[in-house]
């Protein structure tokens, strides 16, 4: 039972490393826009990519971030099953519990991956696409149910967070009411129903907890609003911005070029100057050497003529 915990455990963490793969930020840099987590509404998801990057960017990114949870939830059924399956002499509900469990912590795991990814910093999206998917590989049919909730919700108010509060608030409801007419483990056995309530609750205020910033701009009336259409002056605007984020980028890689090459510079004149205090130290050393050798000489000369002139005293 042990070994079973610690091989759910590591598929809810294989879960987390699928979700920490970011390709909001992955795009922003590969497209030369610099950290899509500094521009626009400061968010790796794909709203803020379909304003930062564009249409077929944005498409992208959702669509990849719905596969995140799909196929986490795909790589725990098979590792929880394989689980469960090596669980023998247990009671028969095991096997349903461990199922459940391994599914719930995977979900879980991916979206905190995707919200707080290990690959960038641990500053990620909110979890509303990849915890669609989660929710469309668990049950296909609440999935479209909470996708067309928050559809409706986006169309109404315009807002892009409105939609996800409204459908992750709705996933839990559904699970209340109608979840246990889709899954025959859920309606018949009371605790894993209880766990699928508790996990719908948990996901959605994940979401919910992501979205405080958006809830406290709605309040304030500073929340922007998903336009299908851009009016002429709003494209100006919004070309305009690109650029200054753009002539603010060269500006800062240009003002990094300067000062390493005013560094280099300082650091060459600096090691010109202490090669030329060396020379002249050397120099220095090398002429009082050259008039130590003088004054032996001189005094060797001296030496010898005194010795000269004894000899010849003593000759005489």
């Amino acid at each position: 039972m042990a070994i079973a915990c610690i091989e759910i455990l590591l598929v809810a963490l294989i879960a987390y490393l699928i979700g920490s793969v970011n390709l909001s930020i992955i795009l922003s840099k590969l497209m030369n826009k610099g950290d899509i987590r500094e521009q626009g509404s400061k968010n790796a998801g794909t709203t803020n990519t379909l304003r930062v990057l564009g249409k077929g960017p944005a498409l992208l990114v959702f669509i990849w971030d719905i596969l995140k949870g799909v196929i986490a939830i795909f790589i725990a059924r098979v590792c929880a099953n394989a689980i469960g399956a090596n669980l023998e002499g247990q009671p028969a509900d095991l096997h349903n519990y461990i199922y459940t469990i391994g599914i719930m912590l995977s979900s879980l795991a991916v979206v905190l991956g995707h919200n707080y990814p290990a690959f960038f910093g641990f500053k990620g999206g909110k979890g509303v696409a990849t915890s669609l998917g989660v929710i469309l590989a668990i049950e296909w049919r609440i999935g479209l149910i909470c996708l067309a909730a928050g559809v409706v919700g986006i169309a109404i108010f315009q807002f892009v967070s409105v939609g996800s509060l409204i459908a992750a608030i709705e996933y839990p409801i559904l699970i209340c009411i109608i979840g246990g007419q889709f899954d025959t483990a859920f309606l018949s056995n009371f605790k894993i129903r209880a766990l699928y309530i508790l996990f719908s609750f948990v996901l959605a205020l994940m979401v919910i907890f992501r979205h405080r910033t958006n809830i406290e701009r709605i309040k304030n009336g500073t929340e922007n609003k998903l336009k299908f259409r851009k009016t002429p002056e709003e494209k100006i605007a919004e070309e305009k911005e690109r650029q200054e984020a753009d002539e603010q980028r060269k500006a800062e890689a240009q003002e990094i070029r300067e000062n390493n090459a005013n560094v280099m510079k300082e650091s060459m004149e600096d090691l010109g100057n202490k090669i030329e205090e060396k020379a002249v130290e050397l120099n220095n050393k090398l002429e009082e050497n050259i008039n130590q050798i003088k004054e032996n000489s001189e005094t060797e000369e001296v030496s010898e003529k005194e010795t000269k002139k004894s000899k010849s005293k003593k000759s005489k």
